[in-house]
């Protein structure tokens, strides 16, 4: 099957698909507002596993500490939920530290775009061959966002920079202010 692509022809045919699917039927609109109600709590539980780790190493060593800490286990953390969860969870962003929270689908750089264009849009259920894909936004929400995502040249302490482009040379996630679109959650699931 063909990646969607999101020029306008493409964003009529999906919302006509998206509209198809979720009230083609009632029983089609129940079971789409229950699975992206699933997809909506395991992406915020994530969120929520993930802040709370970066969190506690914050606190336990300041901003150094928490990019290292990042840096081995963020990846660990969301495949140890992926596996809790029975899906396939992942971060992903056209500007990464981790080059494997990259945009690496064609889908997922229209999604991708979608949500950059409409800053009202909060989260997004596809199908894609024989999966279901729940992209949710990430925006840089609180300050401690910012000590490592902000501006390298006031935001960013000089011992946290100098950490981050050790552990990443090809860093590509800084200069971003408060509340503004970081990346997305992704989510797959099988199709059962």
């Amino acid at each position: 099957m063909k990646p969607i692509m999101f020029d306008l022809r493409n964003l009529i045919y999906l919302s006509a698909l998206l509209f198809a699917f979720s009230c083609g039927s009632s029983e089609k609109g129940v079971e789409y507002a229950e699975l992206k109600t699933e997809m909506d709590s395991i992406a915020t539980a994530s969120q929520k596993e993930l802040l709370k780790n970066v969190s506690t190493a914050f606190r336990k060593g300041g901003t150094v500490y928490a990019v290292g800490f990042c840096n081995i286990m963020a990846i660990p953390i969301t495949d140890s939920l992926s596996e809790a969860h029975r899906v396939l969870i992942s971060r992903i962003t056209d500007r990464t530290r981790n080059p494997e929270n990259g945009l690496t689908t064609e889908n997922d750089k229209a999604v991708f775009g979608s949500f950059r264009e409409n800053k009202d849009l909060v989260d997004s259920l596809l199908t894609e061959n024989s999966k279901i894909v729940y992209y949710k936004r990430i925006n840089t929400s609180m300050p401690t966002c910012i000590k490592c995502h902000g501006n390298p040249e006031k935001d960013i302490e000089p011992a946290t920079l100098a950490k981050i482009k050790t552990l990443y040379p090809n860093d590509q996630a800084t200069g971003y202010s408060m509340n503004e679109f970081r990346g997305l959650w992704r989510i797959e699931k099988d199709k059962n």
